[in-house]
């Protein structure tokens, strides 16, 4: 399985690292020297180039290539690092920002396979998003953590919460949400908890009982 990942910051560069172990067939596509010298050190084949331009982007293979992330700092790159990556029927993963406006999130999810927010789950979303969404491909890249859904009780203290308001320590991410009567999705920052809720978290296994208070309380 090839899988191309363009951006090698703090999110691309454990991706790549994760995957390349897991032994996938991962490429690396940066166009910061810095970034692509440190790729090679980790013994990744790199590609130095504009993630967006398509000859860089044949360069690194996507012709054959089963899965593109666009998860360079910049949101309108990833989104035409999609694009491409469209027209050559493989996966797309976009990263996003948690500042992006409504309507400009429905056209990303309309158009590309999967979104990530770094801020919520980082290279663990990133991972399972260009791995197909598999929730084994979450299990894998830490021990330390683990998968829980949580109901949301009519007393619970985030009821009538915004998804940015929830304030989590660093041992738990937030990774979906979803209301009622629907499915599982990552959410908007702006998406208020109801009663009767499900939200997806990845917790350090130390720390499920304390998040399950901090959310659910006492």
């Amino acid at each position: 399985m090839r899988i191309i990942v363009v951006g090698y910051g703090r999110v691309g560069s454990r991706t790549a690292r994760v995957l390349s172990e897991e032994g996938y067939d991962v490429v690396v596509v940066d166009n910061d020297r810095l970034k692509v010298e440190r790729a090679r050190e980790a013994g990744l084949t790199v590609i130095e180039g504009d993630g967006t331009d398509e000859d860089v982007l044949k360069e690194a293979g996507i012709a054959n290539a089963d899965s593109l992330g666009g998860i360079t700092g910049d949101v309108e790159s990833n989104y035409k690092i999609c694009e491409i990556g469209n027209t050559y029927g493989c996966r797309t993963v976009m990263r996003i920002s948690e500042d992006v406006e409504s309507n400009t999130y429905k056209e990303y999810v309309s158009n590309v396979d999967d979104v990530i927010y770094p801020q919520r789950l980082g290279a663990a979303g990133a991972k399972t998003a260009l791995l197909g969404g598999s929730l084994n491909a979450i299990g894998a890249l830490t021990e330390q953590l683990q998968l829980t859904v949580l109901t949301i009780d009519d007393d619970a203290p985030i009821v009538g919460d915004r998804i940015a308001e929830i304030a989590l320590p660093n041992t738990a991410r937030l990774y979906a949400h979803g209301h009622a009567d629907e499915s599982l999705t990552i959410p908007l920052p702006t998406t208020t908890v109801m009663a009767g809720d499900r939200i997806a978290l990845l917790v350090e296994r130390d720390a499920l009982a304390d998040i399950e208070s901090l959310l659910l309380g006492d």
